[in-house]
């Protein structure tokens, strides 16, 4: 068993990026529908597991169906999600919430007082604090 997996889109990379002992399957830019296509395959059994997706969802998605579908096939200790925010992306952010209380998973927050400029990606500052959560 891996001791730690990192699953997702660019904040996903962004976390893998500093924990660089972790296996990421993180792609920029990447949405739920195409994480699942492209990843259905891979062994998603970790100590801990760390997932950013939903983000990138367009309203054609169904994000939660995607998000449920990706949780299912993870084995994990801890799994921790990175919020994509409430106020910016409520739909990704509803699921992510009502998935991870049936499964006990631990909802981080993004680091809003360590963000870029364009207020969705952390800093180099915010990744590490992320990273640290999850240690």
């Amino acid at each position: 068993m891996l001791d730690c997996l990192i699953i997702g889109d660019s904040i996903a990379k962004g976390v893998s990026d500093v924990r660089k002992e972790c296996v990421a399957y993180a792609k920029v830019g990447i949405n739920s529908p195409t994480w699942n296509r492209v990843n259905h395959d891979k062994n998603l059994t970790a100590t801990t597991v760390i997932i950013s997706l939903g983000a990138n969802d367009h309203k054609g998605v169904k994000t939660e169906q995607e998000l449920r579908k990706m949780r299912a096939s993870v084995k994990g200790d801890r799994v921790f999600w990175i919020s994509p925010g409430k106020e910016r992306k409520p739909i990704p952010q509803e699921a992510i919430e009502v998935i991870a209380k049936e499964y006990g998973d631990i909802i981080l927050e993004r680091p809003m007082k360590h963000m870029s400029a364009d207020g969705v990606h952390p800093t180099g500052k915010g990744y590490k604090e992320l990273a640290e959560k999850t240690r």
